[in-house]
């Protein structure tokens, strides 16, 4: 028999980055939230550690970037890949018009952590770990809380507003029976840790070739590697055994022999199934999807976690004053959707480009040229910045209410569109030097 486990004016489901920064704001602004999170921690492994520009300026506005920057982390001030046999960088973050001109790459349970100890600061939160949502009560029609899943046995949190941050399996949207639209990815990754020797090269944006795309994230002592792979095809992977798996590895990137040998068990590789979907519609009566569970990313670019914390930021700043005067409407919760609708569309859109010049390097397992196309491409002046403002501070990028702003980084839908349109050009480009290698 479920009993009430307590009162809130705001419970928000899933303790990542959005549930997280949200939690954060809005007990900052006083209001009475609760985060829950199904898990008795935030280890968990291959999730995402980029911290872009924009979210660190976020920190700095909210007084916490000195602070947080103590932490183990790496600066990644610049990112660059190989195609064929050619190298290029991609992004130079060193001209951001953010204070830290860098992505900092850091564990994300570190991010978490730093989020959860400050926000247990404020009296008005609370942090319900071990707490998993299983559905959602009502009350005439409109969302009054979360069934959760405790290990004392089931339970109930009821709630003016219920707020999804929990992911792109969301039980919240489940429960509430929010349509998805997907749209197609033709890829998936493979995440797997790989030793790092110190003068290993830098090159997030990965090495491409024998019909395969490695991408290497620098942690230090190792590196967190991501083989981009066909939709569907980890099965056949596996079949082929671990010894091809490795070979095709050294194909790409031959620096690491000796070191792939580590990989010796199927345990050690995690599948992503990479997806690219959005709400039709992010809210109901008594309930707001954000985040992921709003619109799920494709890893390209590393930038979904930098848009679940924007929509963090945009539903704090529009709802904080209407939750503390019990006043949060429909409207309210479309507004939110409004807002950030639109840098989700442009980004999915340029992801979903990029899908299609992978499609094309799947389609040549040979050692593949890199044609003119792309030299030239990654050579015209202001590319780079162009590809790292739109990476490391993004569309529409939100700030914190009140908080002072550094002169710049609001960048205007013009400018954001025009940038997007950049990279838009610069994927094209890309795809037709794919089959333009192809074909010859």
């Amino acid at each position: 028999m479920t009993s009430e486990l307590l009162k809130t004016k705001c419970c928000v489901v899933g303790g990542g980055p959005a549930g997280m920064m949200l939690g954060y704001l809005l007990a900052r602004a006083g209001v009475d939230v609760t985060v829950i999170e199904k898990h008795k921690d935030f280890f968990r492994d291959f999730r995402g550690d980029t911290v872009h520009p924009s979210t660190l300026e976020l920190l700095y506005e909210l007084g916490l970037l000195d602070e947080f920057l103590k932490l183990p982390h790496q600066q990644l001030t610049s990112v660059g890949g190989v195609v064929g046999d050619f190298a290029f960088q991609a992004a130079n973050f060193r001209h951001v018009p953010a204070h830290c001109k860098f992505v900092a790459l850091m564990p994300q349970w570190d991010f978490l952590n730093f989020l959860s100890e400050r926000a247990k600061t404020f009296p008005s939160f609370q942090l319900r770990m071990q707490h998993e949502a299983t559905g959602l009560t009502y009350e005439q029609g409109r969302v009054s809380g979360v069934e959760v899943q405790t290990t004392e046995g089931g339970a109930q949190i009821r709630a003016d507003l219920v707020i999804g941050c929990d992911g792109r399996h969301s039980t919240t949207r489940r429960a509430a029976q929010l349509e998805v639209l997907e749209f197609g990815v033709p890829i998936d990754v493979l995440w797997f840790r790989i030793g790092r020797s110190t003068g290993d090269p830098e090159q997030l944006l990965g090495n491409i070739n024998y019909g395969k795309a490695l991408i290497l994230i620098n942690r230090g002592d190792y590196f967190q590697a991501g083989l981009i792979v066909p939709k569907g095809s980890f099965e056949e992977i596996r079949r082929k055994g671990l010894d091809a798996f490795r070979t095709g590895i050294l194909q790409n990137a031959p620096f690491l022999d000796g070191r792939v040998q580590a990989l010796d068990d199927w345990e050690q590789i995690k599948l992503l199934s990479v997806q690219i979907n959005r709400l039709r519609q992010w809210s109901r009566p008594g309930l707001l999807c954000i985040g992921d569970a709003a619109h799920a990313m494709s890893p390209a670019g590393g930038v979904g976690i930098n848009l679940a914390i924007q929509d963090a930021v945009a539903t704090a700043n529009l709802l904080a004053r209407p939750l503390r005067e019990g006043r949060v409407t429909e409207a309210l919760l479309g507004h939110v959707q409004h807002r950030r609708e639109f840098p989700t569309r442009v980004t999915q859109a340029i992801q979903a480009n990029a899908h299609k010049g992978f499609e094309q390097v799947f389609r040549n397992p040979g050692p593949l040229k890199a044609p003119w196309q792309l030299k030239v491409a990654v050579r015209v002046p202001g590319v780079q910045r162009l590809v790292a403002r739109v990476v490391g501070v993004g569309v529409r990028p939100e700030h914190i209410q009140g908080a002072r702003r550094r002169p710049g980084l609001n960048t205007c839908c013009a400018k954001a569109v025009a940038a997007c349109a950049g990279i838009a050009a610069a994927v094209a480009v890309f795809s037709a030097s794919c089959r333009r290698a192809r074909l010859n």
